[in-house]
């Protein structure tokens, strides 16, 4: 069976859902997990969804912020939440696939959405970015997220750590920025490397090449430069990682009418 699964922060599912289905009707995954879906469960557009062919939903929402969700063509075996940090603020969600859409081999799906640490990258002057450490140590420490041997999971999100060189537009110039200076890179490789993840984009991207999924709103023209930063990813567990057929990034829809600052970026597996 050929799965394919695209990871988007979409800043707002309800105000961006027209751009959702535009995406949906033209790309067809069988599995859209969202970020920053920033509504409660009962807000989330259901209907819309299951008029694109998307009946099986799982959600972990909140007011106003943070918010992820995963919306299915195929049916979940189950499903779960895990909080991180002691705060309840809807970060985290996964579910299984099985039997129900004929996956022969258990198949694990976590989507992530990793606090953003806010602008000053000292955790004494700055909670949030304290947050996001502690996070990310967390992260590293989870056992569920140690798949090992034959154990088939994916993870994948907005895991707000652009890690390597060539994952930002100017390595020097954003060292001492938030996504990218040294403390955070070498948290998110720690967790990348406990859980003995593969990393898609950097798996089948030479190192040398620039690679973005997000390119910020302070700049009127996100084209002039192409200031970017690779903050949206997909890790597989390495069972996983001879069934990658294709991998992708929707730069264009940077470019789409009032857009999300980031862009849906898509896996495709032999499952």
């Amino acid at each position: 069976m050929r799965l394919s699964l695209t990871t988007w922060n979409i800043n707002s599912v309800r105000l961006r859902i027209d751009l959702v289905a535009k995406f949906l009707k033209s790309a067809r995954p069988d599995v859209l997990c969202l970020q920053e879906t920033k509504c409660i469960d009962d807000a989330f557009p259901l209907k819309r969804f299951k008029r694109l062919g998307y009946e099986h939903v799982a959600l972990n929402g909140q007011k106003g912020y943070h918010g992820v969700a995963i919306v299915s063509k195929i049916p979940f075996e189950s499903t779960d939440i895990r909080t991180f940090c002691d705060k309840v603020d809807s970060r985290h969600i996964s579910v299984s696939f099985g039997e129900k859409a004929t996956i022969a081999k258990p198949l694990v799906l976590h989507n992530f959405y990793v606090p953003a640490g806010g602008d000053i990258p000292d955790p004494v002057l700055n909670e949030k970015f304290d947050h996001k450490l502690r996070f990310l140590d967390e992260m590293k420490a989870c056992e569920p997220l140690h798949p090992r041997g034959d154990d088939r999971h994916i993870l994948v999100g907005d895991l707000n750590v652009a890690p390597h060189e060539n994952d930002v537009w100017s390595h020097k110039q954003l060292l001492k920025v938030v996504s990218h200076t040294p403390v955070e890179t070498e948290k998110l490789k720690a967790a990348l490397e406990a859980g003995e993840w593969v990393d898609v984009a950097r798996d089948r991207i030479p190192m040398s090449e620039k690679v973005y999924t997000w390119w910020s709103y302070r700049s009127a023209d996100w084209t002039v430069g192409d200031r970017g930063r690779r903050l949206d990813h997909i890790w597989v567990s390495r069972a996983l990682k001879e069934a990658v057929q294709d991998f992708r990034i929707l730069r264009d829809a940077r470019s789409w009418e009032r857009p999300s600052d980031h862009v849906p970026v898509t896996v495709t597996l032999d499952v």
